[in-house]
């Protein structure tokens, strides 16, 4: 009997959740290989981690963040070391073969390789391959041993709750993308949050605002037993390399597609650049565009009254919230601030009078709209 939970392709289904569901077979394999290969495969893991850690600390030491330093024998020697005991990692967790499709172009053809669906810390796997650098959270930089290894792949740190992190995020790309080959290909994930692949968000502009040629890189995980995702509400983290670590093997593919070179109006609008270059990737990967972002976590995943229940309902939501503009101009201040107001008023019903002093806008037939997708 197949598990319940083959590669996602439903539409319509909630991008930010992932649930795992075992059939008796799968139960039994995984709690045999749980107390036999899953010991060995984690000390194997932590000991290869370990082992590259020295060698990323070192590099890194007086290295300038502002600046890329021609490589010498002995960076070089460093990167390769690296790349074996990266691979040699991922070997061990059960990733044995990972089939690469297409060639990924030349750093002085195409400074930025736009990469999803980004659904997991296992999508890692084609940077320690590339040791391209990533646009990543701050917070990752802090992390025992893994964030030396980040580190060291020059990556453009991000804090997502600062606007002025965000837009100096931006101008960072921009300025490495059109360095003329000076820094190393840079891999985005413009989606910016994890997913369950059911299809692909909306993407993020940053990688687009230089206007450059992008390579767009497709990612495939086929195995039977999805133990990858990593979404917002799901298994998590741990669990996630537990269950992975007791499957015989996870297969996964890499597709680089062909470069993708804008047109003059892509160049003018970054958000067109980007909504062309997910059409092409959701093709290669026969999967629906979903128009749901990163912003929109929060809503899909809420309990209780302010729960919407359906990603159609979901879809609706955000085309009338579009419609209202409380997407744009919106700072975190403002948003705060009505978290703590909305948090006063938890378990508590609203009429579309309060509804409408609460969101400080009039009563029309668009938030008439949004409010009833709350009093289903």
């Amino acid at each position: 009997m197949k598990s319940s939970n083959s590669r996602p392709s439903r539409v319509g289904r909630n991008p930010f959740v992932h649930e795992l569901k075992f059939t008796l077979t799968e139960t039994i394999k995984i709690g045999l290989m749980s107390v036999t290969v899953f010991p060995v495969r984690l000390l194997l893991v932590s000991f290869l981690m370990l082992l590259a850690w020295p060698f990323a600390f070192a590099a890194s030491l007086g290295r300038s963040d502002s600046a890329v330093e021609p490589q010498s024998w002995w960076t070089r020697f460093i990167d390769l070391c690296l790349r074996v005991i990266m691979r040699a990692m991922w070997f061990c967790g059960g990733f044995h073969w990972i089939k690469v499709k297409g060639e990924r172009a030349a750093q002085s053809e195409v400074p930025i390789i736009t990469a999803a669906p980004h659904s997991s810390y296992f999508d890692a796997i084609p940077v320690t391959l590339t040791m391209c650098s990533i646009v990543t959270k701050l917070e990752s930089r802090s992390i025992p041993v893994w964030g030396t290894l980040i580190s060291y792949i020059r990556p453009v740190f991000v804090f997502r709750s600062d606007q002025d992190s965000r837009r100096k995020t931006v101008e960072e790309i921009k300025r490495r993308a059109q360095s003329g080959g000076e820094w190393p290909q840079i891999m985005i994930f413009p989606e910016g949050t994890c997913t369950n692949r059911s299809g692909l968000i909306l993407f993020k502009a940053g990688a687009f605002i230089p206007g450059l040629p992008v390579q767009p890189m497709v990612l495939r995980y086929p195995n039977k037993l999805d133990t990858v995702s990593w979404t917002w509400q799901g298994p998590g983290a741990f669990k996630i390399l537990w269950l992975t670590l007791c499957q015989p093997h996870n297969p996964m593919e890499i597709e680089y597609l062909p470069i993708y070179t804008p047109s003059n109006e892509e160049k003018e609008n970054p958000a067109l650049f980007a909504n062309n270059v997910r059409k092409l990737m959701a093709k290669a990967l026969e999967v629906p565009l979903t128009d749901l972002s990163f912003d929109d976590r929060e809503i899909s995943l809420s309990q209780g009254p302010l729960r919407i229940h359906d990603c159609s309902s979901l879809l609706e939501f955000h085309r009338l919230v579009c419609r209202l503009g409380l997407r744009a101009g919106r700072n975190d201040k403002v948003l705060e601030e009505q978290a703590r107001r909305a948090r006063k008023l938890q378990g508590d019903g609203l009429s579309l009078e309060d509804f409408s002093q609460f969101l400080n806008l009039p009563v029309t037939d668009t938030l008439s709209q949004v409010h009833s997708l709350f009093d289903q």
